[in-house]
């Protein structure tokens, strides 16, 4: 099990090597800080330039989640290798799950890359008042995107075209995630569906932690990061289930 584990890992790492436009949404990284960074200049609110370099940094992990899911079941059926995971001695969601979890980790770099923008660019610097919140905060956020990640990618086993699910279903993500601006700030009739979707949980204690005030919650909130991204973790398990019963039955793999 664990060579097949290092194995997706690996194969993961190649894919980025051999196909660099999964990366897109990081390389956008530095151009979202610049529009972000604007408005706070403009608007002459400098207590916000911490929400704006982090906002950057959010929406490229979850693009990258949402956007490699999908494409790593397209491109395994374009490459010919998705009839070959049915044969291997671990689970298909197990192996999917190592690999949006390589690409979860990569993407967590884009934080470095909008920190580098705003302080390059403008001068800015922002201190993490709370760095172990702020840590724990990445950690669950990553256990949860990858959970995500792994369930999304597989209701794009049942679609021959992902790109429209994922256009679809990205920026409804991200508003209700509270990547744009903070959940207390949406309609009020949005709060409450913006509570069922980990990222508002996780973008809310990422930028609690860069206050000097103290953080309120903190375990219950990185609970609550980790149980709705398992729970998504779950789902995806069982439409999984559903989904290779019925292609090993009717033995339309490619064609589900």
């Amino acid at each position: 099990m664990i060579p097949v584990i290092l194995g997706a890992a690996r194969f993961q790492l190649q894919t980025f090597r051999h196909h660099p436009e999964c990366l897109m949404s990081m390389l956008l990284v530095p151009f979202q800080t610049v529009v972000f960074m604007s408005l706070v200049r403009h608007a002459d609110r400098p207590d916000l330039t911490g929400y704006a370099i982090l906002a950057p940094a959010v929406i490229a992990v979850m693009m990258m989640a949402i956007l490699e899911s999908g494409e790593l079941i397209s491109r395994d059926r374009g490459l010919g290798t998705f009839e070959a995971l049915l044969a291997l001695p671990v689970s298909i969601p197990t192996v999917v799950l190592v690999r949006t979890g390589v690409v979860t980790v990569v993407s967590l770099l884009a934080i470095v890359e909008s920190w580098l923008t705003a302080s390059l660019l403008f001068g800015a610097t922002v201190e993490v008042a709370h760095l172990g919140v702020f840590l724990a905060t990445l950690l669950a956020t990553a256990i949860g995107v990858a959970g995500a990640a792994t369930a999304m990618s597989a209701t794009f086993i049942l679609s021959r075209s992902a790109r429209t699910f994922q256009n679809s279903i990205s920026y409804p993500i991200l508003l209700l995630g509270g990547a744009f601006v903070p959940v207390d700030l949406l309609p009020g009739w949005l709060q409450p569906l913006s509570r069922v979707v980990f990222l508002s949980w996780s973008t809310d204690l990422l930028r609690d932690s860069l206050n000097p005030a103290p953080v309120t919650a903190v375990a219950g909130r990185l609970a609550m990061v980790i149980l709705l991204g398992g729970a998504m973790f779950a789902v995806g398990l069982w439409i999984y289930r559903v989904i290779l019963r019925r292609v090993r039955t009717t033995g339309e793999v490619s064609f589900a």
